[in-house]
Parts: C-alpha cells; sequence; structure tokens
C-alpha cells in the first residue's frame, strides 16, 4: 500500500532549551523530511504557547526555506482571522517568489489561543465570522482578481500560491467542498467528528481551478522507535507535558503530581484529544497508518513526530520512512 506522508512540525520547545534551540530542529527535522521523502513540512499558528515556538509561521517558512532545497512549505495553519487577507496574501506571496512551487497556505478560522491573547493580537472575536468571506478575499488577491478596487498584494498577486482550508469540525469540510479547495483535518488533536467531515467534504465537492477532484489530509501523530517501549515512553512523555501545559496555567508540577493529573479527567482529556496516534516499532506504525488512511479516507497524512529530544523525534522521521519504502513523493 502506498502512503503519501508529510510533516506537521509544531515546533516544540524541550524542557531546558530555548526558541532558537527549537528553530534550529525545525531546519533539521525539515531536511531529514526533505532527505526521507516527505512530500511537504507544515508549521501552524499559535500564540502565548511558551512551549511552541511557531507562533509566525512564515518566517519561519523563510528561515527552513534557506536551508532546503525541494520540499514543499506551509502554514498548517495561518488563523486568518488573526490578520487581513492582504497581509497573509503578501507575506505568502513573498515566501512564493522567494522558493518557487514550495509554498502552501493552510487556512484556519480559530485564533489559535486564548481570549487574553486574542485581544493582545488585537483582534475582534468576531472575527472569525467573516472566515469564508476572508478566504475568498485573500484567493482573490493570489488569483490576480483582487476584490477591493486599487489594491493588489505585491508580491503575491497572480502567484496562485494553492490553498488549503484547515478544520476540525465540518464547517470547514462543506466550506473547502464549495470552494474546490483541499482539507486538512486535524484528527492529531481533534478526532472526534473526523469521519463526519471527510464524507460532508467528499459528498459536497464542486471542481475548481486548483483541484478538479477532492483531496484529504488527516493529521496523525506518530512515535516510531526501535522497541515498542522506547516509543510508549517517548509518547508518554509527551503527553505529560502537553497535560502540564493545557491544565497547568504556568504551574510547575512534580513528577507525582503529574502521575496524579494524567489519572483525572483532565489527563483522560488529552488521551482522548491524541486518539489518533501511532505509537511503537516502524512495523508497528506501518500497520496503524494504513488502517487509519483507510478509515480516514484520506489522500494524504500528515505526521506529527511526538516526543520532547529533537533526536527522537529525527529518528521518528527516518525510521516511519523506512518503514513504507520511503514516503511517496
Amino acid at each position: 500500500m502506498s502512503l503519501t506522508l508529510s510533516v506537521l512540525d509544531l515546533a516544540p520547545i524541550a524542557p531546558g532549551q530555548s526558541a532558537g534551540d527549537s528553530i534550529a530542529a525545525s531546519v533539521a527535522l525539515a531536511r531529514a523530511a526533505e532527505e526521507h521523502g516527505y512530500r511537504r513540512v507544515w508549521y501552524a499558528e499559535h500564540h502565548n504557547m511558551p512551549h511552541i515556538a511557531s507562533s509566525a509561521p512564515a518566517v519561519l517558512i523563510a528561515h527552513v526555506g534557506a536551508h532546503t532545497s525541494s520540499i514543499r512549505l506551509g502554514a498548517g495553519g495561518v488563523m486568518l482571522p488573526n490578520h487581513s487577507p492582504l497581509a497573509i496574501a503578501e507575506q505568502f506571496g513573498t515566501l512564493e517568489a522567494m522558493y518557487p512551487g514550495r509554498i502552501d497556505l493552510g487556512l484556519g478560522r480559530a485564533p489559535g489561543s486564548d481570549e487574553a491573547t486574542t485581544y493582545a493580537l488585537r483582534r475582534d472575536p468576531s472575527q472569525s465570522a467573516q472566515f469564508p468571506e476572508d478566504v475568498a478575499e485573500l484567493r482573490a488577491y493570489l488569483a490576480g482578481r483582487s476584490r477591493v478596487p486599487g489594491v493588489q498584494a505585491t508580491p503575491g498577486n497572480g502567484l496562485n500560491v494553492p490553498l488549503y482550508v484547515l478544520g476540525s469540525s465540518t464547517f470547514g469540510a462543506h466550506l473547502a467542498a464549495r470552494l474546490g479547495l483541499p482539507y486538512a483535518f486535524a484528527s492529531h488533536f481533534a478526532p472526534q467528528q473526523l469521519r463526519a467531515a471527510v464524507v460532508s467534504y467528499r459528498n459536497e465537492f464542486q471542481p475548481s481551478e486548483q483541484l478538479a477532484e477532492p483531496y484529504v489530509i488527516a493529521g496523525v501523530n506518530v512515535v516510531a522507535a526501535d522497541t515498542t517501549a522506547a516509543a510508549r515512553e517517548s509518547f508518554a512523555q509527551v503527553q505529560r507535558r502537553f497535560a502540564t501545559s493545557l491544565f497547568g496555567r504556568g504551574r510547575t508540577f512534580t513528577e507525582a503530581e503529574v502521575d496524579i493529573l494524567m489519572e483525572t479527567a483532565a489527563g483522560q482529556h488529552v488521551q482522548q484529544m491524541q486518539h489518533y496516534s501511532a505509537v511503537g516499532t516502524p512495523g508497528d506504525v506501518r500497520s496503524y497508518l494504513e488502517e487509519f488512511q483507510r478509515e480516514a479516507g484520506a489522500d494524504e497524512l500528515i505526521v506529527a513526530h511526538q516526543a520532547l529530544s529533537t533526536d527522537a523525534r529525527l529518528r521518528s522521521v527516518r525510521l516511519l520512512a523506512e518503514a513504507v519504502e520511503g514516503a511517496t513523493v
């Protein structure tokens, strides 16, 4: 079975590391993904999260692009309510001018953080309601058919950077189908509506200039290691850190306190969020992903390699690629 694989890099800042260390790790991860045949690497916009360094995807893409040569790079995604469509068209038009044929632009409607951070970004929370109109305006800038008289995106005008609609519910599925755009579902942390969203998208899809047939990308967590025990331990560390970050509100926990947290409803919630996770030896991970692709009805899987250390993530990238005899490009 052929698996088309890509990488979702969450740019984690590991314990004891700096944001600079995280960015260097992102470069290493992209280079490894390129070497081993993955199709693309995407970066997700997050704000006010001390353990994640991907608050400015366009800047990160520009840096990684200078250290790679062929792999596609993109946002997975830009949270469009945080920005004006013109600004994003100009940013990703600039990236396309720098790295022709290598840039993707995934768009989400969530703010990417909490209410206080939305205020700090000077955004109106109701802006999310304008998401379909903002996508259409952005698309028009990139197609060279601006909807705003006298305003063009430079760079960006007519460069047709491919757009993707991101979602964790059926809302994005309906929109992507109506606009004839590829659809990427965030099943790596929001598994509940995956099947319903994909069915809706495929049933409602209308062809566009960009896309003739529906195309689904599904997110999934992966930890491939030399032994099952090592993979499980690595993933458990990630889940523990995620739980303390999500529910700790800045607190410092002892290991015993984290043990207790993971037994509570909060800890169980984290495990439910990461329901779709392939953890184990390379063969185990490949088998899981083949079944997940069938279950999800996905054309492509975008993989979040979940480990605290850069070395463990890089090894997971390599082991998975070798297990599928090189990801399809």
